[in-house]
């Protein structure tokens, strides 16, 4: 299901990198969770509004337009027939073309006959993960007294803040999706001079989570069985060790 809503959200980034202005940083491409929709959401895609959205309630793309809303559901539908919805969509909402190009590699590949499944009780796990993880960074943002969007970002589907303490320091953090580092969700945080990231080789023990110095430089939190105040807390106590 992991990987159904990573390509999933594809649909969105493209809609990004079709219609709204490139940022050099690929920001335009980023996406954001509502907690309360509980769904990926681009930017505005037009100056009327326009949004796409991938509902993890209803496992749906929606088109959200002032001229007319419309839903098209993903359980059972291939590859070929999602983009020509999108197609169709965009060209009776925008009037502009619909392109599915990237500029970017995934780590997995998609044809016309792949076909959406449903697993209802995963993408609720899903769901209810990325809600904890943008309330967990909107919670360590103010206890910190720091400022910063939250993004999906589509390439590594990462949710992260990103913030600037000082011209020697600057600090990402959010959650990743299982890799060969961690087998599974899991909370990060990585410090940084410039494109550098710092070392903490000599940094003190957390109480939750350990510190990575070995390719990523950092620290990392396995998400299973996490909550809010946790997260916080292993976000924050990261956060006071770089700024010592």
């Amino acid at each position: 299901m992991e990987k159904m809503m990573h390509l999933a959200a594809q649909y969105l980034a493209a809609a990004g990198i079709s219609f709204v202005e490139k940022k050099a940083d690929d920001s335009h491409t980023n996406l954001g969770w509502s907690i309360g929709k509980q769904r990926l959401e681009t930017h505005p895609l037009s100056v009327d509004g326009d949004v796409l959205t991938l509902n993890y309630n209803t496992f749906s793309l929606d088109w959200n337009s002032p001229k007319n809303n419309a839903s098209f559901a993903l359980d059972g539908k291939t590859h070929h027939q999602v983009l020509e919805w999108l197609t169709n969509s965009a060209n009776t909402y925008l009037g502009k073309k619909y392109t599915y190009n990237f500029h970017y590699d995934l780590p997995y590949s998609i044809d016309d006959t792949f076909t959406f499944k449903l697993d209802a009780s995963k993408l609720k796990e899903l769901a209810d993960l990325r809600t904890l993880t943008q309330s967990s960074l909107e919670k360590t943002l103010a206890v910190n007294g720091l400022e910063s969007d939250i993004r999906i970002w589509p390439h590594h589907f990462d949710s992260g803040a990103y913030v600037i303490i000082s011209d020697d320091l600057a600090i990402g953090f959010g959650l990743a999706v299982p890799d060969t580092m961690v087998t599974e969700h899991y909370f990060y945080i990585s410090g940084y001079k410039g494109h550098d990231g710092l070392d903490t080789s000599k940094f003190d023990s957390l109480s939750l989570g350990e510190w990575k110095n070995e390719g990523f430089k950092g620290a990392v939190l396995p998400a299973t069985r996490i909550n809010k105040e946790q997260a916080v807390q292993f976000f924050t106590e990261a956060i006071n060790t770089y700024k010592k």
